[in-house]
């Protein structure tokens, strides 16, 4: 009998069978309810028709990749953790930097507290970049799709992965970077039977195609497949996500994009501020840096006080708050957070300055991400809830919770 974890001041129970909570890049509502009704995701249409617990939850802002994948991992919110984007100024560095390594991190994860415990613990993800906050201080297997071909015992616990899988190295812009997920996490539900599993893919098709379109659907089919066959294997799922995803063009097709930074260097001068996008990472060619979330560094308070008033101005902006008050209203740590923060519209998307932007890799109209537009996110599992609360606020980050506390246990 295993006594419960208590990891960042919430309790979690032990499983009583293998858990694995899904993070699906970029997916809102719409991809999964439109693939049901198009027929090509029976398991999920099981799930939606009450086979087991449908809910909607918010995710943290910004609504990006990093934040929310650490706050699902760790359960509680950025201003715990302190990851707050995928890219940051970093005030002691004086520089802007990746958030990526774990020396960012403040708060323990919940698969590096029940590997410490002696669970069997996997993290699975599609880009690499994730693949070291995710795993740090785990004990267990975690690799990334992208790096599949360079694993190694000592590294990520496990090797000899494409052999495991049959599958190619995936190309990182490409759906077949978050299949090579799946289908190695049924793999190695297969032949290890983990505890614990975390898989978590990419958005790739999600930027580029919008739900019910065949692209979408074709997707979110192979991960019905997988899912049903991880179900089979006899564990609890959870899944979620880490964004919902948007349009962010006008009808001819153009990304409606707000330069923000030639904006202030218009009104306050140059080198008078400094705009930071936490969208920013290696991968941009899918939307091109550009998302409806933006950190301002001013410095002067008058200034930051007309740069609030004209930002707040700007048709397409949705939100501009102080640093205290966002650090309040988006549970985000202060320190990492611009003196002003601005947030777009749905159909609007933040950038620096238009020369520091190449759209050229844009192959389809710019689908998008980051704002409070893009909150609301799926949070679904294969088992029904022992005693539903309906007047909480879900998020994202409650799925161990449900997994693990929630969920009917077997007898």
């Amino acid at each position: 009998m295993h006594a419960d974890i208590n990891v960042n001041d919430r309790s979690y129970q032990w499983m009583d069978r293998p858990l694995v909570v899904v993070c699906v890049d970029g997916s809102q509502f719409e991809y999964i309810s439109a693939a049901v009704e198009a027929g090509v995701a029976p398991f999920l249409g099981r799930l939606l028709q009450g086979a087991g617990t449908v809910l909607t939850a918010d995710c943290v802002m910004p609504s990006f990749t990093n934040p929310n994948n650490l706050s699902i991992v760790t359960g509680v919110p950025p201003s715990v953790h302190g990851i707050c984007g995928n890219y940051f100024f970093d005030p002691d560095r004086k520089e802007e930097v990746m958030m990526n390594d774990p020396r960012f991190l403040r708060a323990g994860t919940i698969l590096a507290a029940f590997s410490a415990a002696g669970a069997k613990v996997v993290v699975i993800t599609a880009k690499d970049k994730l693949r070291k906050l995710l795993g740090n201080q785990m004990r267990g297997i975690c690799f990334s799709s992208e790096k599949s071909d360079q694993v190694t015992m000592a590294e990520n616990g496990i090797e000899n992965v494409l052999e495991r899988v049959g599958l190619p190295v995936p190309s990182v812009y490409s759906a077949a970077l978050s299949e090579f997920v799946f289908v190695a996490g049924v793999r190695i539900m297969e032949r290890e039977r983990p505890d614990m599993m975390y898989l978590s893919t990419t958005d790739y098709v999600q930027h580029k195609a919008a739900p019910g379109t065949a692209t979408a659907n074709e997707f979110y089919a192979m991960m019905d497949r997988n899912l049903a066959k991880l179900d089979a294997l006899g564990t609890t799922i959870v899944l979620t996500a880490d964004h919902g995803m948007n349009s962010k063009h006008s009808a001819d097709g153009q990304p409606n994009v707000i330069y923000l930074q030639d904006k202030l260097d218009g009104w306050l001068g140059k080198d008078k501020s400094r705009v930071i996008l936490p969208i920013t990472d290696p991968y941009v060619v899918h939307h091109g840096a550009l998302g409806s979330f933006a950190l301002v560094y001013v410095g002067d308070p008058i200034a930051q006080r007309e740069a609030a008033a004209k930002i707040s101005a700007l048709s397409g902006i949705e939100i501009v708050l102080s640093r205290s008050d966002a650090a309040v209203k988006f549970e985000l740590p202060a320190d990492r957070i611009g003196d002003l923060i601005v947030v777009s519209k749905q159909d609007t998307v933040i950038g620096t300055s238009r020369e520091r932007h190449d759209l050229s890799g844009l192959e389809v109209p710019l689908r998008s991400h980051g704002g409070l537009s893009e909150q609301k996110v799926p949070l679904i599992m294969n088992r029904k809830i022992a005693k539903p609360r309906q007047s909480r606020r879900w998020r994202n980050f409650d799925a161990f919770d449900l997994g693990l506390n929630l969920a009917i246990r077997s007898p």
